[in-house]
């Protein structure tokens, strides 16, 4: 028979099977919508609790069943640690609420294609969202929950940067400061550290942002904010941008306010946003076309690296204006190199971020891997700090990887973005990369599950499922 108002499938207070895209059907309740969370725009779905991981999220009908009609069948479809939890959680709630036997005849004898399902009569109260002090008494369980619930965790906050805490590193390289006046477009992950040290080594910073807010904290420490990118360009001797990707690149030199409208030929402009080569080709052209100088400055490392003043920076372009960045650079990072003509600094870029792409998902899946064999991760991680494999990024993502937390030192999107860039790059070569396409799915497949924000390291989530 068809069901007339799927609408009217479940109510209230059923307990189910709820599937969400790339996870196993999960033993869940239908709870009311809880404050402040959207209603997807799709008609037929229902707000659903899951038992074990403590968490909820919309479901649309056709991804749920009725729990005691398909429990044989899934129980034993899932085997992991996490899932035998959330049934126990499941079944003890039946018996603590006394879910009676005629109840359970009833939904077992529903059917999907039922117009009206048979309604349990006992009404339960809603699980608590927050669960029990127990529930979280151990880092081990913390992290349990966090990586086997059926849904995606919300991006943990990034913690508030210090600006006027000066780093021993910085302190160390003794910079005497440019008297030119710079400025600075894009204070994200990685613009707010280059700025931070900019700032304490003595530079003379003009800063934009399209969400103003970021600005003040900066504003406070010695920097001045303007209101457009234009505006930057005609105070400043040279202006650096940094912001997420090669479109809001172009975005920024060639909108409305954009970079174009001020330059001239005592303005220099460089680029750290991560690009390709055609993209830095193409702002490079604008830039000399107006008669300014233009660099391409890409850099290696994340967000720790940029507060430390520790990056690797990767020149291409005009010579002058590479020498004219010392200082700022000297604040940057520990190293700077001139790689030549525009072009060069991205396309070496995208090799590099090739490499760590790569990487981190062969140290996602061996870390799930050795979680599926039974082994202890940090047992792992110890070993490999004594082989040959141990290098600073490898250690620094597997301990994230069993903290569990992925607080964001280099979105996984942005790394994403760069494979997809590299592999771009390899068929204008005509160079095949498939370590590369299949690591590129990888990364898109955690980004889908809604982890884009969240550290490269949260690829892990992709793996161990």
């Amino acid at each position: 028979m068809i069901v007339s108002n799927m609408a009217d499938f479940y109510k209230l207070g059923d307990l189910v099977w709820a599937k969400m895209k790339g996870f196993s059907p999960w033993p869940g309740k239908v709870i009311e919508p809880r404050e402040g969370v959207k209603k997807p725009s799709k008609k037929h779905c229902f707000f659903v609790y899951f038992f074990g991981s403590e968490n909820y999220a919309w479901i649309e009908v056709a991804n749920m069943k009725p729990y005691f009609a398909y429990k044989d069948r899934l129980i034993n479809a899932n085997k992991t640690g996490p899932f035998k939890e959330a049934v126990e959680a499941i079944e003890k709630f039946v018996i603590e609420n006394n879910v009676s036997d005629s109840s359970r005849k009833r939904l077992n004898s529903s059917s999907p294609g039922s117009a009206k399902r048979a309604r349990a009569e006992a009404r339960m109260k809603d699980p608590s969202i927050t669960g029990s002090p127990s529930t979280f008494n151990s880092k081990s369980q913390r992290v349990s929950i966090l990586l086997d619930r059926p849904v995606h965790i919300q991006r943990p906050d990034t913690p508030p940067l210090d600006i006027g805490s000066v780093s021993q590193t910085l302190k160390d390289k003794k910079i005497e400061p440019s008297p030119l006046k710079f400025g600075f477009l894009g204070l994200g992950i990685m613009g707010q550290g280059i700025v931070k040290n900019l700032l304490n080594s003595g530079h003379a910073i003009m800063v934009w942002n399209r969400s103003s807010e970021k600005c003040s904290d900066f504003v406070s420490a010695g920097a001045k904010e303007m209101m457009t990118p234009s505006d930057v360009i005609a105070s400043a001797d040279i202006t650096f941008s940094c912001v997420s990707d090669p479109q809001v690149a172009k975005n920024v030199v060639f909108g409305n306010c954009g970079v174009l409208q001020e330059m001239t030929p005592d303005k220099g402009y460089v680029e750290m946003t991560g690009i390709d080569s055609e993209t830095s080709q193409d702002i490079a052209e604008a830039i000399n076309g107006r008669g300014g100088r233009y660099l391409e400055a890409q850099v290696q490392g994340s967000k720790v690296q940029a507060e430390e003043g520790t990056l690797v920076i990767l020149a291409a372009g005009d010579r002058t204006l590479f020498d004219d960045c010392q200082s700022c650079f000297q604040a940057m990072g520990k190293n700077s190199f001139y790689l030549g003509e525009v072009g060069n600094a991205s396309k070496m870029n995208l090799v590099l971020q090739v490499m760590a792409g790569v990487t981190l998902a062969g140290l996602a899946e061996g870390m799930a891997l050795a979680d599926r064999a039974g082994l202890q991760q940090k047992d792992v991680m110890e070993i490999m700090e004594l082989t040959s494999l141990a290098c600073p990024l490898m250690i620094e993502k597997g301990k994230a990887i069993i903290e569990g937390g992925f607080p964001t030192h280099q979105p996984l999107q942005h790394m994403q973005k760069d494979l997809r860039l590299g592999m771009l790059m390899g068929d204008a070569l005509e160079l095949p990369l498939p370590l590369t396409a299949a690591t590129n799915e990888v990364f898109k497949h955690a980004k889908r599950l809604g982890y884009g924000e969240h550290d490269v390291s949260s690829v892990y989530i992709r793996t161990r499922f």
